[in-house]
């Protein structure tokens, strides 16, 4: 009996050490953690709280942590890019902006100045300040469309349309500033209708932001393209040029805001950058798809997908 006693009390030691031990140590590893994580928030760093232990639940502790911490440290890298992809907008904006006041506030001093101004010097002021008057308030109206979609503001209206049909409108209304710059036109749009859940006006905006855009970077390939076509319930708009093309590194970024391309050649149809920009939040809010290709003087193709409708 006093065996089995004695027995039992060196158990209850050994366990007691063990317990004791394994206490500690779940301390030490929480005072390392709260420690880290102290740390990481002081620095406002990027680490992972790294520790090797053999308590499940520290495991378990530790696996949570470091998906929030991975999650803050994504959080904090997009609002770092949204911030700099403001301050370029915002920078370019003011850049686009100030050429063509600069040329209203130059002429309206011209006209200030000089008594005798022409009635055909007077005109073609005139002219050049209501064009130039024209693409300021086009760039302002531009900046608060992208503005009100990108906030949710703008809610589009959706309804059964035919495709087809706008399709050759938008390509009617281009029609003689591509006849006046000698583009050929290669158009291939069934005889009937692929109908697509969209909103009319916003439909019509993407195609003739795209066309722009074919004829500002596609202006030495002088072909402009469109091509509908409908495969496995999705219909298909493609747009495109056989310009110098767009590079795999620009490819990634010709969507971003206020993002222009250097080697544009047609100064007179390069708009503000938000064109593209636009056009992919229209199609995303109207559950659509957008897509680029582009081998240059080969094909640069944007194609749009829509779910079909019967």
């Amino acid at each position: 009996m006093a065996f089995l006693f004695l027995f039992l009390f060196l158990l209850s030691l050994v366990l007691n050490v063990i317990l004791f031990k394994s206490k500690r140590k779940v301390l030490t590893d929480l005072t390392y953690i709260e420690d880290k994580l102290n740390h990481i928030a002081d620095t406002n760093g990027n680490e992972r709280i790294l520790l090797h232990t053999d308590v499940k639940q520290v495991q378990s502790l530790l696996i949570k942590l470091n998906l929030l911490l991975d999650r803050r440290h994504q959080v904090a890298a997009d609002y770092t890019n949204i911030e700099r992809s403001m301050r370029k907008m915002l920078s370019n904006i003011s850049h686009d902006l100030k050429t063509p006041l600069t040329v209203i506030l130059g002429y309206i001093e011209i006209a200030e100045n000089e008594k005798d101004l022409s009635e055909e010097k007077l005109v073609g002021m005139l002219h050049t300040l209501k064009i130039k008057s024209a693409e300021v308030l086009d760039l302002i109206n531009r900046f608060f469309e992208l503005a009100k979609l990108e906030s949710g503001d703008k809610e589009l209206e959706l309804g059964k349309l035919d495709i087809c049909e706008l399709s050759r409108k938008v390509i009617l209304d281009f029609s003689s500033i591509l006849q006046n710059e000698a583009f050929d036109i290669a158009i291939d749009i069934p005889e009937f209708p692929i109908h697509v859940m969209g909103n009319e006006e916003a439909i019509i905006r993407v195609l003739n932001n795209l066309v722009s855009n074919a004829i500002s970077y596609g202006f030495e390939g002088k072909l402009i393209g469109l091509k509908l076509s409908k495969t496995e319930g999705t219909a298909y708009i493609e747009v495109y040029d056989k310009g110098r093309g767009i590079s795999e590194s620009q490819q990634d970024h010709v969507f971003e805001r206020m993002y222009t391309m250097e080697d544009s050649r047609n100064k007179q149809y390069q708009g503000s950058g938000l064109g593209l920009t636009i056009t992919k939040r229209l199609v995303e809010q109207m559950d659509g798809s957008i897509s680029l290709q582009s081998t240059p003087y080969v094909k640069t193709s944007f194609k749009i997908g829509f779910k079909c409708m019967n």
